[in-house]
Order: C-alpha cells, then sequence, then structure tokens
C-alpha cells in the first residue's frame, strides 16, 4: 500500500465537476487543487514552435501539454508527497480542434455546426508522481492521451438557443457535456466512454500502474464507511 500520510494519495490538477465525479463514483479518494492557466497563450506559443518546426502540434499532443502544464503548476503549489493528475480535453471536427467557447455566439454556432454529426473528443492525462523517495516516490513524469467518436443529436435551433442560454456549454470543450444538461443530445459514444468527460478510468490505472500503485489501492475504505452507514 502506498503511504499517504493519512490522506489521499491522488491530487486532481483541475476543476471540472466531470472529472471530481468520476473519481468519485469510482471510490478512488482524491483531493483537488485547480490551477489558473493562461491555456491559450500556452497554445499559442506552442502552435507558433511547432509551424516553424515544420511539425503542427496534434488536437492530441495539445490537450496533453495543457494537462502537463496544469499537472506541473499543482505540484509547484501542493505541499508535496502526491501523485498529481492533471487533465484537459478538446474535441476535433473536420480537423478543426475546438475548445472551450467561452462566448454563447460561439457556442452556438459550433452546436449548428456539429449537431447531426460525429466528432473525436481527445483527453489529455498527466501524471507527476511527487512522492518522497523513501515512500516509493519515482519522480516520473509522463503523459497518455485518450480518445473517443462522440455522435450528437441533429437538434433544432430552438433546442440550441436553449441549451446555450443555461451557460453550461460555454465553460467545457466542445461546449457540451454528457453528464449535464448536454446529455439528451449525445447519441452515441464509440470508444472509452470516461474519455467524454475528461478522465479515463481505464487509462489512470495504466498509468499508476507504471509507478508501482494498483488504482484499488486508492479505493476508499469502504468497511469504514458501511460502519458509518450503519450508525
Amino acid at each position: 500500500m502506498p503511504d499517504t500520510g493519512g490522506g489521499p494519495l491522488l491530487l486532481l490538477a483541475s476543476a471540472s465537476a466531470g472529472r471530481r465525479a468520476t473519481l468519485t463514483a469510482a471510490r478512488i479518494e482524491h483531493d483537488t487543487l485547480p490551477v489558473d492557466l493562461d491555456e491559450d497563450a500556452i497554445l499559442d506559443r506552442a502552435r507558433t514552435a511547432a509551424e516553424e518546426a515544420g511539425a503542427p502540434l496534434a488536437a492530441a499532443e495539445e490537450v496533453l501539454l495543457l494537462a502537463r502544464e496544469k499537472a506541473q503548476a499543482a505540484t509547484e503549489l501542493s505541499d508535496g508527497g502526491y501523485v498529481v493528475l492533471g487533465g484537459d480535453s478538446m474535441l476535433e471536427l473536420d480537423g478543426t480542434v475546438l475548445g472551450k467557447p467561452r462566448t454563447a455566439e460561439v457556442a452556438g454556432e459550433r452546436w449548428r455546426t456539429q449537431r447531426g454529426r460525429t466528432a473525436v473528443l481527445h483527453s489529455g492525462h498527466w501524471l507527476i508522481d511527487d512522492r518522497d523517495p523513501e515512500d516509493g516516490g519515482t519522480g516520473a513524469t509522463f503523459g497518455a492521451s485518450a480518445s473517443c467518436e462522440v455522435t450528437f443529436a441533429d437538434l433544432s435551433d430552438e433546442e440550441i438557443d436553449a441549451y446555450v442560454a443555461t451557460g453550461e456549454p460555454l465553460g467545457v470543450a466542445g461546449g457540451f457535456t454528457i453528464d449535464g444538461m448536454g446529455g439528451p443530445f449525445i447519441t452515441g459514444v464509440n470508444g472509452d466512454p470516461h474519455a467524454v468527460v475528461g478522465l479515463s478510468l481505464p487509462l489512470l490505472r495504466q498509468m499508476l500502474g507504471e509507478i508501482g500503485i494498483g488504482i484499488h489501492e486508492l479505493w476508499e475504505d469502504l468497511s469504514a464507511q458501511g460502519a458509518a452507514d450503519e450508525r
């Protein structure tokens, strides 16, 4: 068992409610430390450098870059001793990468473009092992991406306007959620369904295994929870 010092070992470097809910539903103990980064500036610099080098960034590389930046920032801000997980997601449609719409106008335009169609959702994961070597820390820092196809319902203009008016799509990748008000508008997912909310549990299991941690070792103490429920 990893030495957690009495608290969660995993630190999620994200403000995403979907990622937190995914870990919570899987009974994976974790702390959260959202970080405030200028994602547009980070991507602009990376895209410029890549284009100058003659090797434009793919969508899977862009989400991995932002996931790494988040994990690194959270590691620097934390008290140490964690395994830090950063994540980021983007939707790719017709070769164009779509992040957070941020405004109602952009969200509406995107939904009118993607309705009735299938796009690819890319979710980047970056893990930093910031544990003390005496507690099994490896110092490893590495990442991987998970992708899945998402098919959208052929929404009417009225449905799009109503959804955009809720404000939900403005701050999420691709302008949609599957675990919120956008759920009725998703007709199919081909691939890892957890990737749609930005955190692939199978991929997390694989990455933790690379630093010698079984995902089952991060589960909550269910026996203690059961005893508490009985009281």
